[in-house]
């Protein structure tokens, strides 16, 4: 891997000395060692943001902090997620489209597929009658296919109106509906999928894999502009289309210690499948079993299948050494990995009952009430807008005696329930400036003019100097909460845990 890592550009703040007895631990969390250069690594990065920046020393509470959160995310699983794990791996593969040789090959060719795109259809869905064409196949029986394909063809152009799912049904060696991309497929099933208008099928057609007659059931349009960007995104991630990226593997194949194993490949390429290895990249065996789950998400003939499955596992196998050997990469998808986890576990532990833990919210806030007086006094309560003055004084009677989050459901049901609106309410908490009602009725300041249809307009509540809820100051207890909780929180992790700092080690970090 020397050479290939000679090419890769330090996209990091700089490599340095990597071996071990120059990188001593800089500290122990539960157990858990630190070493000098993953510290120095976070430290700079974040040194680099900041305006003014903190000591080593300073930066060392924050970085204890996140490792405890960290841990207690493993602790509780969330590591062995498929979403999380999932996320790791799309990481890993942006890190080597950053640094692997071969970036400027995969934007050309998404260039190139781009240009010959017709339409902005980014996929579209097919049914199709399928018939298998094993490689052996006998002229005899190639002619009798040909001839049944025609046949059903003929059959379906004469009866325009025909179910095409039940000729799919009786006559198709694949009968799933389909999504197909145009970098996931074939160039002849692309060609053609992607030219048929939507409802309309094709004439019988030929690809490496057999004969098809294809039906457009629906199409998924790309935004023109993103088109190529979309293109190159799924020729690295998806890893299914290989076509032009065979001299990369091969130029990866001496770095990777490539070694074929004829006698598996010969069975592969004559029977169609092998329980035997394939070849070997370093030390690790590529057999039979792993090249059929590739196979079967990869739609092309034998060969082509070997060679992308081939280029597939150099690709990956040198991506993975690449993180491994480069300790920038290292740790920045350490740092990646540490991120997810401490965020989710602080979203499980502080967010989500700082938003949905009620009981807690007015605990906090009945101990707490003192802190949320307001500067100036609040009303609370409602404008009414009324039909007449009957009405008006109706309302504000029955109003006063009910609870202030029923009125509005109350008049609706009373005073409104003949389908005419005979009072329109305004409720809330109303500032001085909220509300011009408001103001003139209760802070006497500035006025209004009634709506004719409504002339009588009054106010039903009473001023307030402080809140009466926690509910009425939501946002503001909200944060304070979760402060509250992320600091009892992280007292929690460091009196359960261990934290042991190598302070001589540690000042060394701003001399490196």
């Amino acid at each position: 891997m020397k050479k290939v890592l000679i090419m890769i550009l330090a996209v990091f703040l700089g490599n340095q000395a990597y071996a071990q007895s120059d990188d001593p631990v800089v500290m122990k969390v539960n157990g858990r060692e630190v070493l000098r250069s993953e510290f120095a690594y976070l430290y700079r990065r974040d040194c680099a943001t900041q305006s003014q920046p903190l000591t080593a020393k300073k930066y060392a509470e924050q970085f204890v902090n996140r490792k405890l959160k960290v841990l207690a995310a493993e602790r509780a699983g969330l590591d062995t997620s498929f979403v999380f794990r999932k996320q790791q791996e799309n990481y890993r593969i942006q890190l080597m489209q950053l640094q692997l040789p071969g970036r400027a090959l995969i934007d050309s060719l998404a260039l190139r597929l781009y240009a010959n795109q017709q339409t902005n259809v980014g996929r579209v869905q097919v049914a199709q009658i399928f018939r298998r064409l094993p490689q052996n196949i006998t002229p005899h029986r190639l002619h009798a296919e040909e001839q049944r394909m025609d046949s059903i063809y003929r059959a379906l152009s004469s009866q325009p109106d025909a179910d095409f799912t039940g000729w799919v049904k009786q006559y198709s060696d694949d009968q799933r509906p389909l999504w197909v991309d145009r970098v996931q497929t074939t160039t002849e099933f692309g060609d053609v999928a992607f030219s048929l208008p939507k409802g309309s099928y094709s004439a019988p057609f030929f690809t490496p894999e057999g004969l098809h007659i294809l039906k457009v059931i629906d199409k998924d349009e790309l935004p023109r502009g993103k088109s190529k960007e979309n293109l190159a995104g799924q020729l690295w991630r998806s890893n299914t289309q290989y076509a032009g990226l065979e001299s990369v593997a091969e130029n990866l194949k001496a770095e990777c210690r490539y070694t074929p194993d004829q006698a598996g490949l010969n069975e592969l390429l004559s029977k169609g499948e092998t329980s035997q290895t394939l070849f070997l990249l370093g030390e690790h065996p590529y057999n039979g079993a792993m090249f059929k789950r590739f196979a079967a998400s990869y739609p092309q003939a034998l060969k082509r299948q070997l060679d992308a499955f081939t280029t597939k596992s150099l690709l990956d196998y040198a991506s993975r050494n690449l993180v491994n050997d480069n300790p920038d990469t290292h740790y920045a998808l350490l740092e990646y990995r540490e991120d997810q986890l401490a965020t989710e576990m602080t979203d499980r532990e502080i967010g989500q009952p700082a938003v949905d833990d009620r009981a807690g919210l007015a605990t906090y806030f009945k101990f707490h009430k003192s802190d949320y007086k307001w500067d100036s006094p609040r009303y609370k309560g409602a404008v009414l807008h009324c039909a007449d003055k009957k009405t008006a004084k109706a309302a504000k009677k029955m109003l006063k005696k009910l609870p202030w989050a029923e009125w509005e459901s109350i008049l609706q049901k009373t005073l409104n329930a003949s389908g005419e609106e005979k009072v329109q309410i305004e409720s809330g908490l109303f500032a001085e400036g909220d509300n011009k009602y408001i103001d003139k009725l209760v802070f006497k300041k500035g006025d209004f003019t009634s709506d004719k249809s409504k002339p009588f307009t009054i106010a039903v509540g009473r001023k307030e100097k402080a809140p009466d809820s926690y509910t009425e100051v939501l946002d503001a207890v909200r944060k304070d909460y979760q402060n509250y909780l992320s600091t009892r929180w992280i007292e929690h992790l460091k009196e359960s845990g261990k934290v042991e700092i190598n302070q001589e080690v540690l000042k060394t970090v701003n001399n490196l």
